[in-house]
């Protein structure tokens, strides 16, 4: 059991003498290079030890009763017929990637709309992934497709070896559903690929020595027409290694269209720029904001920083827009399309043949804007729709006003309508039915304050009868960075393996996501890290205030980031929780920008390579502050050898670490599944098995 005798400390309080193991020990601590052995992903030794460590994770987790009842449950729910296809409309098709029991790889399938909005429409196949895959020898994951507009028909498929990010690019052709002959095709690799007319597409991949950023992805762009041979792709742009990548596409609002180059100079800054014939004229705005939209020749830009131009001053936040031919001469009058407050943020924008659809988020609920032009002057109507769970918005295109709107809440399944652009109103085309009790739960938003006082939501689902005796099985969630926004969602998988069984689950609203706007996540970044840890740290104390659980009864749970807060988490305050799932985990900071991507998010966490940085981050380094004394939940681990983006090793390292230490923790890897952690519905049904049978073995 856990120690609860600090529950009543103070934020400021680390209390590790509370955490002290009374056992002797006699481990030494080994030098972390001993561990780097383990970063060889498909090495024999590495392999072992993973086919050891998983094994013993097997035997214990799997012969816990809460395993089998959950992963017979998980695997119907996920191979149920009973779900919204949500379908993306291409012309006169809606087009959906489906998987169930007999497809696990998935179907990508196609109907038209008037057959989409019967109860059982009829789909026509379009490409088998699974007799692909069996065709092929290979294990393929699907990962899009790209349609040339606007006839549809012109496809790039990406297919993925076992999930990684890695993917092989093959042209389709809608018309005859198959793959053309001699058509544009690429090798796995991190590759960059997009229409720019029917015979030319712009292309970034791993064209050799000195074509891939610092971070692994495409630094070159090139245009390569039909027919040719890759090498004789004509380059129109080459990014600096520091840049994250770059690549080409083409922007359209229905009448104009224009030649773009995008250049992620960092992963919060860029340069674009417009191709007019062999110039490139650089967009002359802020190296951190984002282009939003582009219609009717004007371009919609949000601010992710205050900016002065032109003697006019625009608020962080901000969408603002002017005449695209303005922007490139630096003449641009900008205008402001819409302004955060401090409660509100905007999430997204999106142009449909004349209107733009703004997403925004009012403490943390969802609402939908909707902006028609009327003689020069924008003006909002808001969507009339339930603002008390998550909104998202889809199918716009140039050619039409109306768009698809899915509504969702913790408790309330799906929701998907189409929305008429002439009139608003709003026609229901799927529902999804329940598929877990939810009558006797409720949902809360609660707010805890943090070491510097900042007033931090989340939201709390639990049993509407509640007994708050700090005994109640708790899983809180976290991420807590890139502008990652969490909002409520319905989960088959929780409810069915976690609420029904009188669960509670809190989704935490910690700074570094983007919940309310840019500075929220600016707030937590580099040297302020920290303050997504006090954030997540705060929320675990005012649960345990509220009573509505204790340290003993505490688990929590992140992934990728989120993981890498999972490890802060309890090597900070190992007295707060009982139980930690820490999944495709970012956790030695030391060299987390020598590993695949890692060096990507160096505009996240900071430069380690740098002397003061490195003084700062070694302060939470999960991997670096591991004591063999203090006493820490028996944590579960979880990562895929095929993740080609937070690198195995990360994971591996710890666990060998800690164990070396005299810990005892769960490790499972997957051998497919990317970054994703498993690669179809059977290892879905498997590792959430898993997950939930440690938590209920931690927590009850």
């Amino acid at each position: 059991m856990k120690k609860t005798a600090i529950v009543t400390a103070s934020l400021a309080t680390l209390a590790l003498s509370a955490c002290q193991s009374t056992q002797e020990t006699t481990n030494v601590t080994k030098p972390d290079s001993d561990y780097l052995w383990l970063e060889e992903v498909q090495g024999e030794a590495p392999l072992n030890w993973v086919e050891t460590q998983n094994k013993k994770a097997f035997s214990s987790l799997k012969s816990n009763a809460v395993y089998q009842q959950s992963y017979d449950a998980n695997l119907a729910l996920l191979n149920s017929n009973d779900r919204i296809a949500y379908a993306s409309q291409r012309g006169d098709y809606l087009y959906n990637f489906w998987t169930d029991k007999n497809n696990q790889r998935g179907l990508y399938r196609r109907t038209t709309l008037s057959e989409y909005q019967k109860d059982n429409p009829t789909w026509e196949t379009v490409l088998d992934i699974d007799a692909l895959a069996a065709k092929d020898g290979m294990s393929w994951v699907y990962k899009g497709m790209d349609c040339l507009y606007p006839d549809y028909n012109h496809c790039l498929v990406k297919l993925s070896p076992g999930g990684s990010d890695a993917v092989v690019v093959r042209e389709f052709n809608m018309a005859t559903k198959s793959f053309v002959e001699n058509g544009f095709k690429l090798p796995e690799a991190k590759s960059s690929i997009s229409w720019r007319d029917e015979n030319s597409v712009f292309v970034g991949t791993d064209f050799g020595a000195g074509s891939l950023t610092d971070s692994g992805y495409p630094g070159v762009v090139k245009i390569w027409q039909r027919g040719t041979p890759l090498s004789s792709a004509k380059q129109v742009y080459k990014a600096d290694k520091t840049s994250v990548s770059a690549s080409g596409f083409v922007m359209r609002d229905g009448k104009n269209s224009l030649d773009m180059i995008y250049d992620g100079t960092s992963f919060y800054s860029r340069a674009m720029y417009i191709l007019q014939g062999d110039k490139q004229v650089k967009l002359p705005i802020p190296k951190d904001a984002s282009l939003s939209a582009f219609l009717n020749g004007d371009i919609f830009i949000q601010l992710k920083s205050s900016w002065t131009v032109n003697g006019s001053t625009f608020k962080q936040g901000s969408v603002i827009f002017a005449p695209v031919d303005d922007v490139l001469k630096g003449t641009a009058n900008y205008k402001t399309l819409i302004t955060p407050t401090a409660s509100l943020a905007i999430n997204s924008v999106q142009a449909t043949k004349s209107t733009l659809l703004v997403t925004v988020l009012d403490n943390v609920k969802s609402k939908v804007l909707r902006f028609t032009n009327d003689a020069g002057q924008w003006e909002s109507t808001p969507v009339d729709i339930d603002d008390k769970g998550n909104i998202s918005v889809f199918n716009t295109n140039e050619s039409t006003d109306d768009f698809f709107l899915n509504y969702t809440s913790f408790l309330k399944p799906s929701t998907l309508y189409k929305v008429s652009g002439e009139t608003g109103k709003l026609t229901q085309l799927k529902a999804q039915k329940s598929q877990f009790n939810s009558d006797d739960l409720v949902t809360h938003q609660y707010w805890a304050t943090s070491k510097d006082g900042t007033k931090v939501p989340y939201f709390a689902i639990m049993k509407k009868d509640i007994e708050l005796n700090g005994k109640n099985p708790t899983l809180l969630y976290g991420y807590g960075g890139f502008e990652v926004s969490l909002k409520p969602s319905y989960s088959a998988l929780q409810g069915k393996n976690w609420l029904e069984k009188g669960g509670v689950y809190i989704l935490s609203n910690i700074r570094g996501g983007g919940e309310f706007g840019p500075s929220w996540h600016q707030a937590a970044l580099k040297k302020n890290r920290h303050k997504a840890y006090e954030d997540f740290e705060a929320i675990a104390m005012d649960l345990i205030d509220r009573k509505i659980t204790s340290p003993d009864h505490l688990g929590i749970q992140g992934g990728s980031n989120g993981g890498l807060l999972m490890g802060a988490a309890f090597t900070r305050r190992p007295d707060l929780y009982n139980a930690v799932v820490c999944q495709v985990p970012l956790l030695d900071m030391k060299r987390y920008t020598k590993l695949l991507a890692g060096a990507s998010w160096a505009a996240e966490y900071g430069d380690p390579d740098n002397a003061q940085m490195w003084e700062y981050i070694k302060t939470y380094s999960p991997f670096h502050n591991l004591d063999a004394k203090t006493d820490y939940p028996k944590v579960f681990f979880t990562t895929s050898t095929k993740d080609d983006r937070v690198h195995p090793g990360h994971a591996r390292k710890m666990v060998a670490k800690m164990q070396d230490l005299g810990h005892d923790v769960y490790y499972y890897e997957n051998t497919e599944g990317g970054h994703a952690g498993a690669a179809d519905n059977k290892q879905r049904a498997d590792m959430y098995a898993l997950i939930y049978s440690y938590l209920w073995q931690q927590l009850k």
